[in-house]
């Protein structure tokens, strides 16, 4: 589940966990869909419905959605600050 953030040290410091998650979400869904095709092909019953597999599969991919924006947001302010620290450190290497 998506939470908020109250500073730009806690969203850096979630890269890893919501990039996990996100992926654990995203192979979930591709499972839950291919079951349902699966079951759907065969036209058997594995476990749940065909239907269901597929809508545990999107509520699986919808999911991982806020997980990747965070996780995308996470990666462009360290970049913008990574970038930022090497200006900061060439301006000071030019005017030695």
């Amino acid at each position: 589940m998506a939470r908020h953030w109250e500073d730009r040290e806690q969203i850096k410091a979630s890269i890893g966990s919501a990039g996990w998650m996100g992926h654990v979400c995203w192979f979930l869904g591709c499972i839950f869909a291919v079951l349902g095709l699966v079951g759907n092909a065969v036209n058997a019953t594995l476990g749940l419905e065909p239907m269901t597999w597929l809508l545990l599969a999107i509520v699986a991919f919808v999911a991982s959605i806020p997980l990747f924006i965070g996780w995308a947001v996470a990666w462009y302010l360290r970049s913008i600050e990574a970038t930022s620290q090497n200006k900061r450190g060439e301006s000071s290497i030019s005017s030695s």
